[in-house]
């Protein structure tokens, strides 16, 4: 696979090619890995679409290891993106992400707005309120970590990797739980965020507030858990679809 350096890091990525396809960016959530999260997807979208997406920063393949995070992590994860995407001469894309993903995807068109076309979300709402510490907290320590786990990220690093996102999230929290809620305004892209009722770290009601702040936003709620493309993909797909029928 491919490896892009940016910023001091290694990024791996897949590209489905398509020169003259509009350029659909795929960001996976924690823990996950370009092709580890989003391989039926990929499959699904690339008639459509010429898809690039790439393992962000320490994830899978790409480096540095270990993973470290800091209070501003997924500011750096999407400077990360800017400038993959300026490597590789793109200049505009639609952004589609999943959990921290879609945090990342939530700060792409505040960062670079003249790069973004559209934006869909899911598990992500651009803040993280103060009643999901404990939440957070429970991820350690990491008994629930599979052997596949163990060796998509390294077994010397995972640990590392997961206290360290522990102790950033919290911080995060500490600080006010603002990733990109409070310059939402700044979203003037067509945004789509898609939520599960019963997802423990995404309250409906902060995903209102963002999609409330935003010009151009829509929020869609699933009965389910974070990962909706799991668990609902017959509801998921046909909701992101129509959204890319609408902004292609």
């Amino acid at each position: 696979m491919p490896t892009c350096e940016v910023n001091g890091a290694t990024l791996d990525y897949g590209d489905t090619g398509g020169e003259n396809k509009p350029v659909l960016v795929l960001l996976h959530g924690w823990l996950g890995t370009w092709d580890s999260e989003f391989g039926p997807e990929i499959e699904w979208l690339r008639p459509h679409f010429r898809v690039l997406a790439p393992s962000r920063r320490g994830y899978g393949r790409s480096g540095p290891k270990p993973r470290k995070y800091t209070r501003k992590f997924y500011q750096r994860d999407a400077e990360d993106i800017v400038a993959w995407l300026d490597a590789l001469g793109v200049d505009q894309v639609h952004i589609v992400g999943y959990s921290d993903g879609g945090e990342v995807a939530l700060l792409l068109p505040i960062l670079q707005p003249g790069l973004v076309r559209s934006v869909a979300t899911w598990g992500a709402v651009g803040y993280f309120p103060p009643d999901i510490r404990a939440h957070v907290q429970s991820y350690w320590p990491p008994t629930w970590v599979s052997d596949e786990l163990r060796t998509l990220h390294g077994a010397d690093y995972i640990e590392g990797m997961i206290l360290s996102w522990i102790t950033a999230v919290k911080q995060i929290i500490d600080s006010g739980g603002n990733v990109s809620r409070d310059q939402a305004h700044a979203i003037t892209c067509r945004l789509l965020m898609m939520l599960g009722r019963h997802d423990p770290l995404n309250p409906e009601q902060a995903g209102r507030q963002l999609v409330e702040r935003a010009p151009n936003a829509r929020l869609v709620m699933f009965n389910c858990g974070h990962p909706v493309h799991r668990e609902k993909p017959d509801a998921f797909r046909r909701t992101l679809w129509a959204h890319l029928e609408d902004v292609t």
